[in-house]
């Protein structure tokens, strides 16, 4: 009940994205629905209908993923403070958007069945004098439990995606340096950003004071206690003092709490729960490049190849490692994207930028994980149009309604997800823009930074692009 009156109060702009996410999902359907229909008017061919059925999880992919978008941007959602105090935590917050997506796909698919009953003739008689006879398989009744099950499948996977990214997460502490937990030299456990080396004794000064008792410290900090310590052991102490990480218990000794007092040398160490680790959009940028790598090493290898599949709905038929090709391609860019939109926010600010480019440069820095895998996306999905635009035959056969609308769906689906990211970026950085507004920034200035930003990833995507598309599309071409 909470998430339909949430449903319901949501303000217009959030209603249009959940009826474009209705719309989605009953495309997606009715395209499910017509790979029965098919399988049902076909029963001697049943590769053709697997194979159909499998070219429906890139629509079904691509409606995924709005709809996670959609979810990620909704404020009626969104973790506010005072809300755990009435039991509307992370948890719960959680559970209603993945409630609310549901309740929107399964919406979708609700008109995807009613409209593909009323193409076969099941509400109203048959439409269009017949013309979908053919593909709806309307002389044969059609299974309750498959229309079902296939009408379930985009609301069950739009709800247990939006479920997976919106789950609560408890802030781990970062390490210093962002490197790992591991043991280091001579045992210490959870080395720090500067590693221990056999000179850090002399370094830090861990030399006892002749004559000092039991309760007197040493100039670094250390208790005289550990004057027994070994070297390694004795150094680490005050090393990760200075680094602001709590020094790990010891034979027994009571756990210390960590140092968030200022340091001899005048820094401010902060304690390790105050500290989050933030995801490096460059992180998985090699891993991008490699797969777009291999794709094309795949379809290069596939078009000296023989054997080839028939590609439904009139598309370009080609060799079976091309398919495989353009999909490990897909996830490249995919991959890459985050990273290519972080390099182009740093290339901005190079060679003694002004305030313009520097604004433009550290907002894109800032927002390429936010849009940086669906840009990737839309330029996958761009490749593969311009790569079936090249090869389609003017006297072959042309593309058929279903792959029409397969195409609309999935080229609508991803420019609404990065569209939808990018309002998404824009409420992230309104308190910023609140900012600089206060400070005296004109609104041209925000404007321009803004169209900066635009013109600098399409010149980095657009050629990207092109070059991706020509190389996919050359196997085929021989």
């Amino acid at each position: 009940m909470l998430a339909l009156r949430l449903t319901r109060s949501a303000h217009p702009a959030v209603q249009l994205r959940r009826l474009l996410v209705a719309a989605a999902s009953a495309g997606t359907g009715f395209l499910l629905l017509c790979t029965l229909g098919y399988a049902l008017g076909h029963p001697d061919d049943p590769p053709a209908a697997v194979l159909r059925l499998a070219w429906c999880t890139v629509p079904l992919a691509a409606t995924v993923q709005f709809a996670v978008a959609v979810a990620r941007t909704d404020p009626g959602t969104r973790p506010r403070p005072g809300l755990s105090a009435i039991g509307l935590g992370p948890a719960r917050l959680m559970t209603i958007s993945a409630t609310t997506t549901a309740l929107s796909t399964a919406l979708g698919s609700m008109l995807a069945l009613l409209f593909f009953l009323h193409l076969r003739g099941t509400i109203t008689g048959m439409p269009f004098d017949g013309a979908g006879a053919q593909f709806l398989a309307a002389d044969r009744s059609l299974p309750v439990a498959g229309a079902l099950t296939l009408l379930c499948l985009v609301p069950a996977a739009a709800s247990l995606s939006v479920a997976l990214v919106l789950r609560p997460r408890e802030a781990r502490p970062a390490q210093s340096g962002g490197a790992r937990t591991a043991f280091g030299r001579f045992g210490a456990y959870g080395t720090g950003a500067m590693r221990e080396t056999f000179g850090a004794y002399g370094r830090f000064g861990a030399r006892l004071r002749r004559g000092a008792g039991n309760d007197e410290q040493r100039a670094d900090g250390v208790p005289a206690a550990t004057a027994g310590a070994p070297a390694a052991v004795a150094a680490e102490q005050p090393a990760l003092r200075t680094a602001g990480v709590a020094p790990v218990p010891r034979n027994g000794d009571a756990p210390q709490a960590p140092d968030t007092q200022a340091d001899p040398l005048g820094r401010m160490p902060v304690a390790p729960e105050a500290q989050v680790r933030r995801p490096n959009p460059t992180a998985a940028l090699p891993w991008g490049i490699s797969t777009l790598a291999a794709g094309l090493a795949v379809e290069a290898y596939a078009g000296h190849t023989t054997a080839t599949t028939d590609m439904p709905g009139g598309l370009t038929s080609g060799p079976v490692g091309v398919l495989l090709g353009w999909l490990l391609t897909a996830v490249g860019l995919a991959l890459a994207g985050p990273g290519l939109t972080h390099v182009c926010g740093h290339l901005l600010q190079t060679v003694r930028p002004g305030a313009l480019r520097l604004l433009a440069g550290r907002v894109l820095m800032e927002e390429s994980s936010r849009i940086g895998r669906p840009l990737g996306i839309v330029c996958a999905v761009a490749s593969a149009a311009y790569a079936m635009a090249a090869l389609q035959n003017p006297d072959g056969p042309t593309f058929g309604p279903l792959t029409t609308l397969g195409a609309l769906l999935v080229a609508g689906c991803t420019l609404a997800t990065l569209l939808t990211a990018a309002v998404e970026a824009k409420h992230a950085r309104a308190d910023t823009t609140a900012a600089l507004l206060r400070l005296g920034a004109p609104t041209t200035m925000l404007r321009a930074a803004a169209t900066l930003r635009a013109a600098a990833l399409v010149a980095l995507f657009a050629p990207l692009t092109l070059v991706v598309a020509t190389l996919a599309a050359q196997p085929l071409t021989r």
